[in-house]
C-alpha cells in the first residue's frame, strides 16, 4: 500500500498536530500581584485544585537529570512530599537517574495540569536523604514495588522475561520472611530549588508567568517576579 512520500506524511501529521484543541477545559484564574511570599504556599494550592478538579495524577511530575553522556534525560515520578525543605521523590540510587544525580546532583522538576492550563517548573540542587527516612518511604510503598526495588536492575538489558518473573518471585520470597527488609539503595531525594516558575495558560496566548528566585539559599528569602510570554 502506498502511503505517499515521506513529505506528504510529514504535511500530513503536521496538520492534524495543528488541529489538535488545546486549552480546552475552563482555564483556572491566576492574578500575579496577589500571590503568597513562598512558592511552597502557591504550589500546594494550585496542586490542591488540580486534585478537587480530577486531573488524573496531579502529582506525577517530569524529572529532568543530566546523563553521564551530558545529554538531558527525563522521566515521570511522583511526588512525594513538599515542605520548607523542597520537593521530595525516591529512587533506586543504582538506577541511571540515581547515578545522573550522584554526579551531578543538579535536576529540574516539571508538573502540568492541562485541566487548568498551568505548569509547575523548578530547578535546583538535590540532596539524598539517610538510611532511616529512605527506608521509610519504601516501607509505605506496596510489596511488589519493594521486591523490585531489592533487585536493582532498572534499566539494564531484559533478555528473558523468564529471569524477571524469578527474580521477583525469589525478592517477594525475601520480604515474606522479612518483612522488614528494604534496599539499603532506596533513597529519598530532596530538590531544594533555587528557581519555582508558575505559568497560567491563557487561550489568547497571552500566558502568565511568575518566577520566584531566591539568590541567597541561606536567607531563605525569595523574590518574585512577572515574565514575558
Amino acid at each position: 500500500m502506498d502511503n505517499g512520500s515521506g513529505a506528504d506524511r510529514t504535511e500530513d501529521v503536521r496538520r492534524w498536530l495543528r488541529g489538535l484543541e488545546v486549552f480546552a477545559g475552563p482555564l483556572a484564574d491566576f492574578d500575579p500581584a496577589r500571590v503568597p511570599g513562598d512558592p511552597v504556599d502557591l504550589f500546594l494550592h494550585w496542586l490542591r485544585e488540580a486534585v478537587a478538579a480530577g486531573v488524573p495524577d496531579a502529582h506525577a511530575m517530569t524529572l529532568s537529570t543530566v546523563g553521564e553522556d551530558g545529554c538531558p534525560d527525563a522521566r515521570v515520578l511522583l511526588l512525594k512530599n513538599v515542605d520548607g525543605d523542597g520537593w521530595q521523590f525516591a529512587a533506586h540510587a543504582h538506577s541511571p537517574k540515581g547515578r545522573q544525580l550522584a554526579e551531578r546532583p543538579r535536576a529540574a522538576l516539571t508538573f502540568y495540569w492541562p485541566l487548568q492550563g498551568r505548569q509547575v517548573r523548578l530547578r535546583g540542587t538535590v540532596e539524598a536523604a539517610g538510611a532511616e527516612p529512605s527506608a521509610a518511604d519504601l516501607l509505605a510503598r506496596s510489596p511488589t514495588a519493594r521486591a523490585e526495588a531489592l533487585l536493582g536492575r532498572q534499566s539494564d538489558r531484559l533478555t528473558d522475561v523468564r529471569d524477571r518473573e524469578r527474580a521477583l518471585r525469589e525478592a517477594v520470597a525475601r520480604l515474606d520472611a522479612d518483612p522488614a527488609l528494604v534496599s539499603p539503595a532506596w533513597t529519598l531525594y530532596t530538590l531544594a530549588p533555587l528557581q519555582v516558575e508558575f505559568w497560567q495558560a491563557d487561550r489568547g496566548r497571552l500566558h502568565e508567568r511568575l518566577r520566584y528566585e531566591r539568590p541567597d539559599t541561606a536567607s531563605g528569602q525569595w523574590q518574585h517576579h512577572r515574565l514575558w510570554p
